[in-house]
């Protein structure tokens, strides 16, 4: 039972934080990238981009919600977690249960009857994924946890897609593997960082259950992994030389930022790697953006 803590914050703040803004503005960013790049430059449709976005933010925001209500006991014990409003007793799980359901709920309005049911089916899919079988059952059962989940975060570019598609597509595929296989360094990096804080709540991540220098050389794996995936863009002709070179750049830091947290560690390296690799994906998908608007044609093509 939480107990109520008083704040100066206003409500709608603490209902608000629920929702994980940062993290749903990420995924945003590449949904919309996904519209984008399902449109021909200069044919893009602001009402498809304007409802999309928000049916899939409010879905998003709806499993952050759900999210926070299942682990409200385990926040509490954290030191990341512990000041959520939940754990804090500012709001109460069944108000934050009720307004999870208002935002599923108008989330699955605005897709079905402004964008299209594929989409609509799609996030809800994914909305369910995170909430229910990886925050519910996979996070706790198997270290391998984030790698499984990790699907359901990394459809947004693919719901982004089949908003003016209507169809699912190699290319909007592409851009899920992309953040699926980023999915498991980004998040691993934070695990290193806070795996007392995981060890304390029995969460079986990886460096809980394998350890510090084992979870390092995975990070170094699914690094390695993902910069080839960005190449595939290029590769199949759906981007082109300023993606290509972008994809290295940041890829080839990326790499730099891991060997560092393997070979030269210092107490802030940890997250370090895992900030720098939000701004990676965030730069990463804005340059195939910028690519779309002025290509540069790959020699193979």
């Amino acid at each position: 039972m939480t107990v109520a803590i008083e704040s100066s914050r206003p409500l709608w703040k603490e209902y608000f934080s629920l929702t994980k803004p940062k993290v749903v503005a990420l995924l945003l960013l590449t949904s919309v990238v996904g519209v984008v790049m399902a449109s021909p430059p200069g044919e893009i449709s602001l009402f498809t981009l304007v409802t999309s976005t928000l049916g899939i933010g409010l879905a998003a925001a709806a499993g952050a919600v759900i999210n926070q209500i299942v682990e409200w006991e385990s926040d509490a014990k954290m030191a990341r977690t512990e000041g959520r409003a939940l754990p804090q007793g500012k709001v109460s799980c069944q108000n934050a249960f009720m307004f999870a359901i208002i935002l599923a709920s108008a989330s699955m309005f605005i897709l079905t009857a402004w964008v299209n049911m594929l989409t609509a089916v799609l996030t809800f899919a994914s909305m369910i994924g995170y909430a229910v079988i990886y925050t519910m059952f996979l996070k706790k059962a198997t270290p391998q946890n984030i790698v499984i989940g990790g699907l359901a975060g990394a459809t947004p570019p693919l719901l982004g897609w089949t908003s003016v598609t209507n169809s699912i597509d190699a290319e909007g595929l592409l851009m899920v593997l992309i953040i699926f296989t980023w999915t498991p360094p980004h998040f691993w990096a934070l695990a290193i960082h806070r795996r007392d804080d995981y060890a304390k709540v029995n969460l079986p991540m990886l460096p809980v259950t394998h350890g510090v220098e084992f979870t390092k050389y995975a990070i170094l794996a699914y690094t390695i992994l993902m910069i080839l995936v960005t190449i595939l863009p290029y590769l199949a002709l759906m981007a082109g030389l300023i993606y290509l070179l972008s994809a290295l750049l940041l890829g080839g830091y990326f790499l730099y930022m891991v060997l560092k947290l393997m070979f030269a560690e210092k107490p802030n390296t940890a997250i370090r790697t895992f900030v720098y690799s939000i701004n990676y994906l965030m730069l990463l998908f804005i340059a195939m953006v910028v690519d779309h608007y002025f290509p540069i044609y790959p020699a193979l093509q």
